[in-house]
């Protein structure tokens, strides 16, 4: 199973974009669910890393994209039969954050957020933005440290500042994290 080295990929943080939902036909194909809201995202893949749950990953180049109703048809350089394909079932398509445009203003994507030290406008620190889970109603962001664990619910209003060079985000008061949006 050929592989590409790329010294840029080996040596980046990655972004999860797709995941390889099963093997496709008899040349290797896989079709991939799309985990990106961003247009085009598959269809302009060059290069990727496929990572399986164990952490074992292989780079590969990206020969072709088919998007096929709900989800996408890609072949890869790394895979010529379906049974190569089969080993990286539930892999994790990822890109370098390299390749990643920029968010809109005022707008951030959740791996910028992730590792973000939480605190109040009055300095005191919540904990760090861990998680963040989505529920049908909101996205809320799991904030623990200290032995706690704050729920915030991801609405402007609540959220001052984020400093993504500085690694913090200010939040307003958590008494004020209240009313029929609040958990």
């Amino acid at each position: 199973m050929p592989t590409v080295k790329c010294d840029v990929m080996r040596e980046t943080e990655f972004v999860t974009v797709g995941k390889i939902v099963k093997p496709f036909g008899v040349q290797g194909q896989v079709r991939v669910l799309s985990l990106s809201d961003v247009p085009g995202r598959l269809e302009n893949l060059r290069e990727v890393r496929l990572e399986k749950s164990s952490g074992e990953s292989l780079e590969t180049e990206v020969l072709d994209v088919q998007w096929e109703g709900r989800s996408y048809l890609l072949r890869f350089t790394a895979f010529s039969s379906p049974e190569e394909v089969g080993d990286f079932r539930g892999a994790w398509l990822k890109i370098p954050q390299s390749e990643v445009p920029p968010a809109p203003e005022g707008e951030h994507y959740q791996f910028e957020l992730i590792g973000l030290t939480v605190k109040e406008e009055s300095g005191e620190v919540l904990g760090v933005l861990e998680e963040v889970i989505e529920t049908p109603a909101q996205h809320l962001f799991a904030i623990r440290g200290q032995g706690r664990e704050f729920l915030l619910p991801a609405f402007k209003k609540w959220i001052t500042k984020v400093d993504i060079l500085g690694q913090e985000m200010t939040v307003v008061p958590k008494e004020e994290w209240s009313g029929d949006d609040a958990v």
